[in-house]
């Protein structure tokens, strides 16, 4: 296995599983990336979470620093896999378990089967099975004719690679050097790995939430980007690309609306892939509401 740059290897399960963690205190706050993104990719958001309470990240089987696993996965593999790790890491429950894109996707499943184990829940621009029923038609059927063949897609070029490393620099600029550089050299390398991820997302791992009953009874941030989609914007005209925007925001106010305490936020100048680098205030700030509602209702 290629050297860490940071944190811990945790035995669970038969695998070992890289793990981030700092701060003190309860709940803990849990940070589950999003397909093809690692638990360092959000060391901006566990050192704010780490003045808050005991923050914690990490890489799923088959991601970042983590033993191999065979790709995609039953959510539910992924949900107990999590579950296994903060066990055997000695981070006991319940958690505010904060998910982006598919990784509130994993969250969602968490808290279906392990309702008890979590406190309060963040889910950062988040993906739905009933994602299709809010958007236009015409933007269903663009985003059919838009799926790639994941199994044909050419290797990235030297001028692509270049060009790729460069952009991740920029956006991780503020991280520290001992983190950014190993995490842009393993997203250069691995970028195949997100789509391997979320292969399955539409297909099986959609059906399984559906099926899997409610949320409990735990306080809801929802959490939605509130800038233009840039791969819509390529291929939709403005008003067709607003009506797609306004379909989202509904869909993340319904999931909002489904438990008693629900809330949606909209957030302005953030981007779905990569809200939590370019607003972590908005974030911080919803962890930061979820924990005192969780603790004043204990007391």
């Amino acid at each position: 296995m290629r050297t860490m740059p940071r944190g811990e290897l945790v035995a669970a399960g038969g695998r070992r599983i890289a793990l981030y963690r700092a701060g003190s205190g309860a709940p803990p706050v849990v940070l589950l990336p999003g397909a093809g993104l690692v638990g360092l990719e959000y060391d901006n958001l566990l050192q704010g979470a780490a003045r808050l309470t005991t923050a914690v990240t990490y890489d799923r089987a088959g991601t970042g620093w983590s033993d191999d696993a065979e790709l995609p996965r039953p959510a539910a593999d992924v949900a107990g896999e999590l579950r296994d790790v903060l066990a055997a890491a000695g981070i006991p429950g319940p958690y505010v378990l904060a998910g982006h894109s598919m990784g509130a996707v994993y969250a969602r499943r968490f808290a279906q089967l392990f309702p008890d184990d979590v406190a309060g829940l963040l889910f950062i621009d988040p993906g739905h099975e009933d994602i299709l029923k809010f958007l236009p038609p015409e933007v269903v059927a663009l985003n059919e004719e838009m799926k790639p063949a994941w199994d044909d897609l050419p290797d990235l070029t030297p001028e692509q690679v270049s060009a790729a490393g460069a952009a991740l620099r920029a956006l991780y600029a503020q991280w520290p050097d001992d983190v950014r550089e190993p995490l842009v050299e393993h997203r250069l390398a691995h970028w195949r790995t997100g789509l391997r991820e979320g292969r399955n997302l539409e297909t099986d791992v959609y059906a399984e939430l559906a099926a899997g009953g409610p949320l409990p009874d735990v306080p809801l941030i929802v959490l939605t980007a509130a800038d233009v989609n840039p791969v819509w914007a390529q291929h939709m005209p403005p008003e067709l690309l607003a009506r797609a925007h306004d379909g989202v925001r509904a869909l993340h106010a319904a999931v909002a609306a489904s438990v008693p305490r629900g809330e949606q936020r909209l957030v302005e100048g953030a981007s779905h892939q990569y809200l939590h680098v370019q607003r972590p205030a908005a974030v911080l700030a919803a962890l930061q509401d979820l924990l005192g509602m969780y603790r004043l209702n204990r007391r």
